[in-house]
């Protein structure tokens, strides 16, 4: 990186001056409900009277979004933001209005004074919006109530997008946990080629909710050999110096940016095929920066840095000073709409990442090439005359659909570790598994263009790998052992929050189904036993809303067959299917089988 700031003066306030107009706006989502341009003292009516939600991310966030936009700009990026650190909702809120985008979505939120008063008031407040990352806010594919998905989000929606960027934002107490902890892996599997790129940034503020963070309280070459270790070049943005920041940030994310393109150009056009180190960067900046406890830095400033029960004459002068010092008379006119020097810094349409299409994937999803099931049937000339395996069977059918969608690059299979030991042997005659690290000639079906995705053990990486696949308009399917799947419970009640609040947006398009096939099921594990028997994740996914999830024990090949065509094709649900994979009497034949399923539960008279 050279020496030399890469912002001129000029853009250097202007980016200064935006980035205090979304620390303004988060503010005061925060504590107004009223007021909004303080065109007058504040007073207690003003202000909510129970401010609820988190400052501490906030500024540094709104820093790094606010830098994207030059780099968008300046390399004409396709970039979606995904926001790891849970409280960080009223910055994408407040960055999505700053672009304009949140007024398009939401017309009645309008950039003047009674948009501005709206957008203050709905926030953590009865009948409005909740603090966090949720779908109602545009731009938005990971919900930060729950940490450690982001990273793996964030890989989904850039595998088989050439084009796509994914600036994902790791919070450092998100990075202590295990799922994003293993989500670093995820560059193995990235295939330059084919795929975009992920670039995280590691946002270090020293603290979690109560305690020091680990990543801020090791060295920073300690936090360099970890990053390195796991295949990234990590570049350094450290301080607390504003005017110095800004410079330091622009020249990262510019090297940041050259080094994606470089890398890709490479596997691209001249043909590199060794796996690269993809660069990330690790942001260090005080917790609350800019607040009215900055000074202090520490925990305390993770929620709110002036938390009152009663709104006291001091209070509201400080208040009233923090919020001041952001000089919203300088960043917003008359009518409370961003200034023109502010509107011209974002980038402009589908560009904005508020208003990017893969951040509504509905928008981009397109139906399945399917073949017709029906002629993978098993004949059957009698109820339990022949056996077969479920499985197996199920797997020509899967063969052909990859076969068939080869080059739309709209479908993947996510398996950890275990499509062989589930009998989907068949899937490997189109494709092979992905892989983009080091090999052996001694190996099996790896390759780092294939489309089974069960080249690591790990049920959260292929789940969150998939909700990202998913939620950016792709198509997919998950199969792991029913007791083992159990492992990303929470995951799975997570989506569902997502689909059903999503479901009630009119905005939100539909996106494919988030399908299931549980085999080794619990009743069938031979050698294994006890250990893998464990059915709860059914009564898990009956606990949900029947408007959101749906599950199936088809009781032979033939019925799998026709559950499967029917939830790879369906929208908007969380789709189980248990199965067998071990050889068992098959019942129906195609046609009883399609009748039986239809109906969903019957009687078999023979029986």
């Amino acid at each position: 990186m050279s020496k030399k700031g890469p912002l001129t003066p000029d853009i250097l306030r202007k980016i200064d001056a935006y980035w205090r107009a979304a620390n303004y706006l988060a503010a005061g989502q925060l504590y107004l409900q009223d007021n909004p341009l303080l065109r007058h003292p504040l007073c207690p009516a003003d202000v909510k009277p129970t401010p609820v939600g988190h400052w501490g991310t906030v500024p540094g966030q709104n820093f790094i979004y606010t830098h994207l936009n030059r780099v968008i700009t300046k390399y004409d990026l396709n970039m979606i933001y995904v926001c790891g650190p849970g409280h960080g909702g009223s910055v994408v809120v407040a960055q999505a209005y700053l672009e304009g985008a949140y007024s398009e979505f939401y017309p009645n939120v309008s950039q003047d004074e009674e948009g501005m008063r709206k957008l203050f008031r709905q926030f953590s407040f009865p009948g409005g919006i909740g603090s966090h990352c949720a779908p109602n806010i545009p731009g938005s594919i990971n919900e930060g109530g729950e940490l450690g998905y982001s990273l793996a989000h964030a890989f989904g929606a850039v595998m088989d997008n050439p084009t796509l960027i994914a600036a994902c934002v790791v919070g450092d107490g998100e990075a202590e946990t295990a799922p994003l902890a293993t989500a670093w892996h995820s560059n193995k599997f990235l295939n330059p080629v084919d795929d975009g790129a992920v670039l995280p940034i590691l946002h270090l503020n020293g603290y979690k909710n109560g305690t020091p963070s680990l990543f801020a309280r090791i060295t920073t070459e300690e936090v360099e050999e970890f990053f390195r270790g796991c295949g990234w070049t990590p570049r350094f943005v450290e301080g607390d110096d504003p005017a110095q920041m800004h410079q330091k940030m622009a020249a990262a994310l510019d090297w940041a940016v050259r080094e994606i393109l470089r890398i890709q150009q490479g596997a691209r056009e001249l043909g590199e095929s060794e796996r690269p180190r993809w660069p990330m960067v690790v942001f260090r900046s005080p917790k609350g920066w800019t607040g009215p406890l900055q000074p202090d830095g520490t925990c305390r400033v993770h929620q709110l840095p002036l938390a009152v029960n009663e709104w006291h004459p001091e209070h509201l002068t400080q208040l009233e000073d923090w919020l001041r010092s952001y000089h919203p008379e300088e960043l917003f006119d008359a009518s409370g709409a961003p200034v023109p020097a502010l509107r011209t810094l974002p980038p402009q349409g589908e560009r904005r990442m508020a208003a990017n299409p893969h951040a509504n994937g509905g928008m981009l999803l397109r139906d399945l090439r399917t073949p017709n099931f029906a002629k993978y049937a098993v004949e059957v000339p009698a109820p339990g005359a022949v056996e077969a395996e479920d499985m197996a069977e199920l797997a020509n059918y899967i063969r052909d659909l990859l076969k068939l969608n080869q080059k739309a690059k709209n479908f993947r299979l996510f398996i950890p570790d275990e499509a062989m030991s589930n009998k989907l042997k068949a899937v490997f005659e189109v494709t092979g598994r992905r892989w983009n690290a080091g090999t052996l000639p001694t190996d099996e079906a790896l390759s780092p263009d294939g489309r089974i995705m069960d080249g690591m053990l790990s049920e959260h990486m292929c789940q969150g790998w998939l909700e990202g696949y998913l939620l950016t308009g792709r198509h997919g399917v998950l199969n792991s052992y029913e007791a083992f799947i159990r492992i990303v419970d929470s995951m799975v009640s997570q989506h569902a929050k997502w689909l059903k609040v999503a479901g009630q947006l009119p905005w939100r398009q539909d996106i494919a189904s988030l399908n299931y096939v549980l085999s080794s099921n619990v009743w069938q594990q031979d050698q294994n036993g006890f250990t893998h028997q464990d059915p709860g994740f059914l009564d898990h996914v009956a606990n949900k809303k029947a408007d959101v999830v749906r599950l199936y024990l088809p009781p032979d090949t033939n019925c799998l067959l026709s559950c499967f065509d029917h939830c790879i094709k369906s929208r908007n649900y969380i789709n189980v299917m248990v199965t067998s994979k071990h050889p068992r009497p098959q019942w129906l034949t195609m046609d009883e089988a399609i009748k039986h399923c239809t109906h969903g539960i019957g009687i078999w008279q023979w029986a």
